[in-house]
This record gives C-alpha cells, sequence and structure tokens, in this order.
C-alpha cells in the first residue's frame, strides 16, 4: 500500500510535468514555424527579429481574450487582417459575446485553417482581464526569463592573429582589442500583457570585456519598463523603446517586413510604443513615451536622449572640453573592436521629439504625427551626385498624415509625410476582398529626391524612403480548398541618381507562388521571383564614367514540410538562380538543402539539423536561406561560392524551468583559400561556429 500511494502521488506529477513540456515544445514548434514564415525572404543576416519572437510567445503564454480584446490588441496580435478584425467585433457587437472559438466559422472571412492558425494564441471567456497590479499578485503571477549565451567562429580570423607591439604601434587598427568569442544576456519579467521589465548586454567578438575600455563588461547595455493599459495611461514606455505609426514614413524605427508572398503585408499595422528588448544598438530610442486614451482620441509624446557612435570629423573635431564639433555620418554597426571604432563611440547625442494624435473607430483610423531630430554636432556629411538631397544639417523636423478606412469589402490605407524645409512622400494603398477565397492589394508610392527621413521603414525596393516612384499590385487566391495561389506585379522608378546608378533608372520586381497542402503533414510550394533594374555596367568608358545595363536576377524554388510523424518532421528545398548584367558574364547557382527536425513530447531532447550544398558563381548571385538557431538567435545567411553548408541545432530540458542549446554550424568551400577579408579574414575554407546557450524561466 505505502508502495501504491506513492505511485498514485507520483503520476500526477508526472502527467503534469509533461503536460508543461508538451506545451512548451509544441509553442516553440508553432511560433518558428511563423517567424520561418514572416522572414524567409528577408536578406539581411544580421537583423534582429526578437520583437516578434517576444510578442508570439507572449500570446501563447497568455492567450488573447476574444470577448474583450480592443481593436488595437487584435491589430498588434498581427494574426488577423483588418477586414477579419472589423468582421469579429461586427459579429460580437451584433450577436454577443462568442461562446467558443468553433462559433468564429461563422463569421465572414474566417475559415478552418485560420482558425488553426490562431487557436494557440486567443481564446474565448466571459471572465473580465482585468490587471491587479500590486506586490503580491505581481509576484505570484509574474515571470521571470534569465537568457546566457556564448558564440566564437572556431577558425582564427586576422583581426584576432599574433602581431608584435611594433606592429600594432605602427599600425593600431590592424588587430582587434579583444577576444573572439560574442556574449549575451539577457533578463525579462513580465506580467500578462500589462507589465515588462528587463534588460539586455551584449558583447561582440573583438570587442573587450571587463579589461581596457570596457571595465563595465558588456559594451552594450539596454534596460527598459513598459506598462500598459492602466486607466486613462495605454502605454508607457521608460528607458529603451521603440516607437511606430502609419505606415512607416513619418516615423518608424526597428524593422518592418517588405514585400513577400503574403501581400497582405504591405499594409504596416503600427502599435505605437513598444518595450525594446533586442541588441540592435542603434535603431531605438531611449528616454520615455506615454500614450493616453480619452475614448476614441488617443494621444502620444515621447522624447529620446541617445548617445550615437559617429564618424568624427578631422578637422576641428574636438573643442577645449574634449567635444565632438563635427561627425560626417552616423554609425550603426555597434561594432567596437579598434581604435578607430571605439573613437567613434558615443560621439555625439541625439536628441529626438515628437507625438502622435489618432482618431481611432473599428473602421477608422486617422492619425497625425510630427518628429524633431537634433544632434549635437555639426553633421557635415560627405555628398556626392546621387545623395545630394539628403539631410546635411544637424537639426531635421518631419510631420505627416496618417489613414486607415475599412469600407466593406475595401480596406483603404496611407501617409502623407513632409519634410520641413525639403522634400515629401507619399504612399496609399488598398486591400479589397472580391470573395472569401481571393483578396487583392494595391500600393502607390511616391518618395521624392529630396524626402529627408529621420526614422521610416515604408515598402520600398530602395533600402530608404527616398527618390522613388512605384506601383504594387498581388492578389492571393483559393481555388480549391488544397490550393494557395499568391502573386504580385511592382514597377517602381528611380527619378534621380542611386548609388552606384548614374543616371534615372527604372525596373520590376515580380513573384508567383502556388501552395499545395493535402493534409495537415505535408506542405509544398513552387515559386518563381524576378528582379530587373537599371545599375552601372562593369566596364568604365573613358575617365571612369559608366552607363546603365539591365541587370536581372530569377529565382525558381521548390519548397517541401514533411511530417513524417510525431517526433520527426522533413523539410527541404531545391532553389536555382539566374543572375543576367549585360555585358558581364551570365551567372548561374543551386542551393539545395535537407533539413531534419526531431521534437518528441516525450524526450527532454529535440534538434534540426541541416545538410545542404550550394554552388554560385560570385556573391551576385548569392541566395538567401533561413536557418533555425537558437532561441531569439536569428540566421539567414548568403549561400555563395561553392561548397556545404551544415548545422546542427539541440536543445535540452535539464529541468522544469532550464533550458540549454547546442549548436554547430560549419560551412566547406572548395573553390576559395581565404574566406572574408580585412580583419574578417580566415586562411583557409572552412568557417564553423559554436553557440551555447541556457535559459531559466521562473
Amino acid at each position: 500500500m505505502k508502495y501504491l500511494s506513492f505511485i498514485v502521488v507520483l503520476l500526477p506529477c508526472q502527467f503534469f510535468s509533461q503536460e508543461i513540456t508538451k506545451k512548451e515544445e509544441i509553442k516553440n514548434a508553432i511560433i518558428e514555424k511563423r517567424i520561418e514564415y514572416l522572414i524567409e525572404d528577408a536578406e539581411d543576416s544580421d537583423a534582429d527579429y526578437t520583437a516578434i519572437f517576444d510578442q508570439l510567445s507572449f500570446y501563447y503564454d497568455h492567450p488573447l481574450n476574444l470577448n474583450r480584446a480592443s481593436l488595437s490588441e487584435l491589430e498588434a496580435l498581427g494574426l488577423f487582417n483588418g477586414f477579419q478584425v472589423n468582421n469579429l467585433l461586427t459579429h460580437i457587437e451584433k450577436n454577443g459575446k462568442l461562446m467558443t472559438l468553433v462559433e468564429l466559422q461563422t463569421i465572414a472571412l474566417f475559415d478552418l485553417e485560420l482558425i488553426n492558425l490562431v487557436e494557440p494564441f486567443v481564446k474565448v471567456s466571459a471572465n473580465v482581464d482585468s490587471p491587479q497590479l500590486n506586490l503580491k499578485t505581481l509576484l505570484k503571477n509574474g515571470e521571470n526569463t534569465i537568457f546566457f549565451r556564448y558564440q566564437q567562429v572556431l577558425e582564427e580570423k586576422k583581426g584576432f592573429s599574433n602581431a608584435s607591439d611594433s606592429a600594432l604601434f605602427k599600425s593600431p587598427n590592424s588587430r582587434y582589442l579583444g577576444g573572439p568569442e560574442k556574449l549575451y544576456a539577457r533578463y525579462r519579467f513580465k506580467y500578462g500583457n500589462h507589465l515588462s521589465v528587463g534588460f539586455t548586454a551584449e558583447k561582440d567578438a573583438g570587442e573587450e570585456f571587463f579589461t581596457g575600455t570596457q571595465s563595465r563588461g558588456f559594451d552594450y547595455y539596454s534596460g527598459h519598463f513598459f506598462l500598459r493599459n492602466q486607466g486613462k495611461v495605454s502605454q508607457l514606455a521608460l528607458g529603451d523603446y521603440q516607437v511606430q505609426f502609419g505606415q512607416g514614413l513619418t516615423y518608424w524605427t526597428g524593422a518592418a517586413f517588405g514585400k513577400s508572398a503574403d501581400i497582405l503585408l504591405i499594409k504596416r499595422s503600427a502599435v505605437g510604443l513598444k518595450p525594446y528588448t533586442s541588441a540592435d544598438e542603434s535603431r531605438f530610442l531611449r528616454g520615455g513615451g506615454i500614450a493616453f486614451q480619452f475614448n476614441k482620441i488617443e494621444v502620444t509624446t515621447f522624447y529620446s536622449y541617445h548617445q550615437m557612435d559617429g564618424n568624427i570629423s578631422l578637422a576641428d573635431s574636438t573643442n577645449v572640453d574634449n567635444e565632438v564639433l563635427a561627425i560626417t555620418s552616423l554609425q550603426q554597426t555597434g561594432f567596437h573592436r579598434t581604435v578607430n571604432e571605439l573613437e567613434d563611440k558615443d560621439a555625439i547625442v541625439q536628441e529626438q521629439i515628437g507625438g502622435h494624435l489618432a482618431f481611432k473607430t473599428r473602421r477608422l483610423n486617422l492619425g497625425v504625427t510630427g518628429i524633431h531630430s537634433n544632434l549635437n554636432a555639426t553633421f557635415t556629411p560627405t555628398l556626392y551626385s546621387y545623395s545630394q538631397f539628403r539631410n546635411n544639417d544637424n537639426q531635421q523636423t518631419n510631420v505627416g498624415l496618417d489613414y486607415n478606412w475599412i469600407y466593406k469589402n475595401f480596406n483603404l490605407f496611407g501617409e502623407y509625410a513632409q519634410s520641413i524645409a525639403a522634400g515629401r512622400a507619399f504612399v496609399s494603398g488598398a486591400l479589397i476582398v472580391l470573395d472569401p477565397r481571393i483578396y487583392l492589394a494595391i500600393l502607390y508610392r511616391d518618395y521624392a529626391r529630396n524626402f529627408q527621413p529621420i526614422a521610416s521603414a515604408g515598402i520600398g525596393e530602395g533600402s530608404t524612403n527616398e527618390n522613388e516612384k512605384g506601383m504594387y499590385m498581388g492578389f492571393v487566391a483559393h481555388p480549391i480548398k488544397k490550393i494557395t495561389m499568391s502573386a504580385y506585379y511592382d514597377q517602381f522608378t528611380f527619378p534621380w541618381l542611386k548609388y552606384q546608378v548614374n543616371a534615372p533608372s527604372k525596373g520590376y520586381q515580380y513573384l508567383a507562388q502556388i501552395t499545395y497542402k493535402p493534409s495537415k503533414k505535408l506542405e509544398l510550394y513552387v515559386r518563381i521571383r524576378e528582379r530587373n533594374k537599371g545599375e552601372n555596367t562593369a566596364a568604365e568608358l573613358g575617365e571612369g564614367i559608366a552607363y546603365l545595363v539591365n541587370e536581372k536576377q530569377t529565382n525558381y524554388r521548390f519548397h517541401y514540410v514533411h511530417k513524417i510523424s510525431p517526433s520527426f518532421t522533413l523539410k527541404g528545398r531545391v532553389e536555382l538562380i539566374n543572375f543576367d548584367k549585360e555585358e558581364s558574364p551570365f551567372e548561374t547557382g543551386y542551393l539545395v538543402y535537407q533539413d531534419v527536425k526531431y521534437k518528441a513530447l516525450s524526450s527532454p531532447i529535440s534538434f534540426s539539423f541541416r545538410y545542404g550544398i550550394f554552388d554560385t558563381k560570385s556573391y551576385n548571385s548569392r541566395i538567401y536561406a533561413y536557418e533555425n538557431d537558437v532561441l531569439y538567435a536569428f540566421s539567414i545567411p548568403a549561400y555563395y561560392n561553392r561548397g556545404v553548408r551544415t548545422y546542427l541545432t539541440v536543445k535540452y530540458k535539464i529541468h522544469k524551468g532550464i533550458d540549454l542549446w547546442l549548436r554547430y554550424g560549419a560551412t566547406f568551400y572548395d573553390n576559395v583559400k581565404t574566406i572574408s577579408a580585412g580583419l574578417e579574414e580566415i586562411q583557409g575554407s572552412t568557417k564553423s561556429e559554436v553557440k551555447m546557450q541556457l535559459r531559466f524561466k521562473f
């Protein structure tokens, strides 16, 4: 009887523990799949998508109550489009609160596939989700998370190789000052969707750590305090934070999605203020902001005092108090590894003050944004013919108007932005429901050559919202149950010169994709994407004068995901590329990879393995591909030259609330003897990296 009593007590504990493990594994699988879908077309291996993971992770742990959710909360969830949000709120208004999630199928534009997608992140309840922000409740129901991460490239880079004292004296920037390891630490406390407090610290490879110029340890520290929905205060941000308004033209800090197979992403969904939890060292504000909600009126104001890296002008650069007088550019890499990079660190102060006034109803949103930026040093950038209209003053002021209107089957949105004493930018678009199975997207943009954005992220072909006009048209259709078709065509012109484009130019880009999902266990798609634009010819005429030629890049892709068992999932891709620049050799390339993912709910170990081969002529014909990484780390490397790429990411659940990740990735080239250049140069044909991450959650 004694042993029987022990078993009776033990079994529920084991069952509860297995249920927690199961929920955690399902959660990570769903979020990883969603993030991969959103960023698979990204071409920035250094981008930080922590905010996306944070958002989905939060709503998985604290599902949004659809019966109590506001318009802004439903939009911030990022899983519904404007039509679905409007139809949901209209349904609740007319018919009362939802009884179950199954009832969503009775609402227009809600199908079973969408319900399955959002089910882990929402709930249906009649209870009022009212926060009780007292110390006892915070300590009882709050969630603490601590991360430690270590990563290092195993091969020796030139910047870390030995050099004599005399050589370093003659050339102090010929070596990195610190060690080759990259370190990351993060703590965060969260209470529901109402309170977030945390800090992040990072040391890049090559930066010193508790020695020399970094006696405080990490090179980068960031902290935040964020409060939401407390009376009339809808948002309060202190410390480091981000700001996003309208369609991203007047003011938007942080990343935003570009053109992709999901055509609905061309519409920005601004969230106002948001806590900053990433390790990007420049694209955020440091100070405070607050938003008040008065029925249909929302008022937001913010201020930032942020020390920024700047390229110091050599002539009259400092005064007698050693204050920087002039800079030629702002630096956004966040690297402080050499003497020169350290000289640029925190060289100047950028002050920004702004606000947003919005009128919000379920169908109509009108907003006004103003932003003023000031640098405490003279800004003297080197201007070329193509960049002569850019800002060359230490002060900037931009204002803008934005709108979002849902009328029947039309969702109209746009923004007008004006640089005071300079140019303007305009974007306007529409999402149209022709049928529950057919969506259309249209967007027109016109960014003047002398528009001077302070921080913007509007849809466009260029890296900045300037000197561009374009018309985008796309559709997504579900002709039959298991088939999804999506496509877009974007035609653009650059009325003025661009970097390495010595004349006005034009081009186009299109994408067409067919997705076939015969069952929950199998999904595959085929895609073609092509971009054609003008570029300077590689050949030079006369005294270095280049003329324009067409540069066309075409990608063909086949991709599949097959869940062969509850524990194993196979994922594979074949991608071909043609790069055709007139008067230059024609280039082709390919990437083929196979992934194996193992996640057994009964096992504390899970892993993701990839083996891929690639062959491209040069960096021009590179191919990007998303890689699974440790939690809160993101890899989108460019595959080029010829070789093999493989990685193994293993997660081990040490104990409840304690998880360990280990990752090894390596690229083996067979047509190069050196990798990269400058201080990053590696002698040899192999580049490998290890990562180790530990998480405590309590």
